[in-house]
């Protein structure tokens, strides 16, 4: 029990220091780009008089130090800041679009999984012949390309050509559909080749042979003991995964036209609205700080000998 806490307090201290980090990173890139967020604000015919007043009432006539601090100190006691566009509450806006981009992402990921697993366990049981061989080219093949190639490809063939599903929108599952598969279909190609691997460096396992030679059937050693060892690595990947598809809605939700995170990044970077990409950012850091949290706790619980190691 110490060995567990302990090694709780040191990944929670390491997952706020990354925070800390991202936020900071992001303060310094976003005010050192070009352009001024009050002339945004102001318009194009706004005069110098109208442009520095809303620069004082955004705050970013001051110092960059003070308004780092200023921007700390409000993130302590919980506020994300006024949106420079809207003048709404960047909670607010966040709060708003940000179940569509967790449906999306928990959507994609529930693909990745049974594709990934299921297609890995079909190539390693058929390792070396055709089906083998199929399966890896046809997810090499995803793995490498992007995914704003993969959208424009299932729209022009799902919604242009064959007119099945929708190309653009939200709010019904079939406009969920070209999307989902876009981000899993990518994702589920990873998860393929590191489960066909480790399924079969498993196989090779003493325990495997001693499991057939006691007469157990085929079908039980692979899913009950085979898949349960194999998979252990994989807890590993899918945590970086699950991080990757929540940067990839970015694209994703651009080209489909679809609400959410990645929709409002986009937009707020066009106008550099500054306080919503830095709410963002920072909504996106803590989940996948999260994400990877709850994989080392997991990793640890499978896996007996992390726990007797401690």
């Amino acid at each position: 029990m110490p060995s567990h806490a302990s090694f709780l307090l040191r990944r929670g201290l390491s997952s706020v220091l990354v925070i800390i980090g991202t936020v900071t990173l992001v303060f310094l890139i976003l005010y050192w780009l070009p352009g001024d967020p009050a002339e945004l604000v102001a318009g194009e015919n706004a005069t110098r008089e109208s442009v520095a007043r809303i620069r004082v009432l955004l705050g970013t006539d001051r110092p960059l130090w003070i308004q780092y601090l200023a921007y700390v100190g409000d993130l302590a006691r919980g506020d994300l800041g006024t949106s420079f566009a809207t003048q709404e509450p960047v909670s607010l806006r966040l709060w708003a679009q940000f179940p569509a981009t967790l449906g999306l992402t928990l959507l994609a990921s529930a693909v990745a999984i049974v594709a990934g697993i299921g297609f890995g366990i079909l190539a390693a049981v058929n390792h070396g012949n055709w089906v083998d061989h199929a399966i890896q080219n046809v997810m090499l093949f995803l793995t490498s390309m992007p995914s704003f190639w993969l959208g424009i490809l299932l729209i022009l063939l799902f919604s242009v050509t064959l007119q099945w599903l929708p190309a653009i929108g939200s709010g019904s599952l079939a406009q969920l559909v070209l999307p989902v598969a876009c981000l899993g279909l990518i994702a589920a190609g990873r998860l393929m080749r590191m489960v066909r691997d480790s399924v079969l460096d498993v196989l090779q396992e003493p325990f495997v042979t001693t499991l057939r030679a006691k007469g157990l059937p085929e079908r039980l050693v692979l899913f009950r003991h085979v898949l349960r060892n194999a998979l252990i690595p994989v807890i590993t990947l899918f945590g970086i995964i699950v991080g990757e598809l929540l940067s990839g809605t970015v694209v994703v939700e651009s080209l489909f036209a679809r609400q959410g995170i990645g929709r409002l990044l986009v937009d707020a970077l066009s106008m550099k609205d500054i306080p919503v990409i830095q709410g963002a950012v920072l909504l996106a850091s803590i989940s996948y700080v999260l994400i990877n949290l709850v994989v080392d706790l997991s990793y640890a619980r499978i896996d007996p000998r992390l726990r007797v190691e401690g």
